[in-house]
């Protein structure tokens, strides 16, 4: 499987299960509606499991333009071969949030909250502030980005110019501890922006939002913050983590 259609195929499933988790918790009439903030932050944490379960032994399972852009600026892997994660990424994100609303699409019919129907797709502040809404992004995408780097260890440094297959090791065992570290970070730091902290994830349903029969606007006054923050936040990861090696 090649690095394009594992990383489409891991975003697909983590969109779809993370974006699908919110419908279920916001949407009129579902089974789950009004479950609350920890079945969200639980499910996304599963989500990401399933993720690299499934593109780990292919492409490394990134599944997140920031943490393909931290690894390539620590030098982890080259940037020659950062544009086919970034499309597999994005592809990924869109198709998982087209599935999202073809699952939920009876349930987005009958729905009239339009804030919270935009939230099966993308994040979105608690309390508008630029400053404070980036910073949430910056913050937690470095805790996320710095804290992988660490969780793959040495095998980092085995990484060529093919690929990046070795970041997280032990099959599924390996995925583990990710799922752990994203579930602390919605949990602890997810109040205040929703913890995008993935670039793809935000962008790519907000623009299937802007596209499929789904009421209300995407917010595009704001899109830019879930893709800037996570690459700020990122960078700062991969510049501190090689600093301190």
């Amino acid at each position: 499987m090649s690095i394009l259609v594992a990383e489409i195929l891991g975003t697909m499933l983590l969109i779809l299960l993370g974006n699908g988790v919110v419908a279920n918790v916001v949407l009129k009439g579902t089974k789950g509606n009004g479950a609350g903030w920890i079945e969200i932050t639980t499910a996304w944490a599963l989500a990401v499991f399933v993720g690299v379960v499934v593109a780990g032994p292919y492409s490394g399972a990134h599944l997140n333009p920031a943490v393909t852009i931290g690894l390539a600026a620590a030098g982890k892997i080259t940037w020659a071969i950062v544009p086919e994660y970034l499309a597999g990424e994005m592809i990924g994100a869109m198709i998982g949030a087209f599935l999202v609303w073809l699952f939920y699409k009876d349930h987005f019919k009958v729905t009239e909250d339009e804030e919270g129907m935009l939230a099966c797709f993308s994040t979105g502040p608690a309390i508008k502030n630029t400053f404070s809404n980036l910073m949430s992004e910056i913050i937690g995408t470095f805790v996320l980005v710095f804290v992988i780097f660490y969780l793959a260890g040495p095998k980092l440094d085995l990484i060529g110019d093919v690929d990046a297959r070795a970041i997280i090791g032990l099959g599924s065992i390996g995925a583990v501890p990710v799922a752990f570290l994203v579930w602390v970070i919605g949990l602890a730091l997810g109040g205040t922006t929703g913890y995008a902290i993935n670039p793809a994830r935000d962008l790519g349903p907000r623009i299937m939002h802007s596209i499929l029969p789904v009421k209300g606007k995407s917010d595009w006054g704001y899109a830019w913050i879930p893709v800037v923050g996570p690459i700020i936040g990122c960078l700062i990861a991969a510049y501190l983590y090689m600093a301190l090696m």
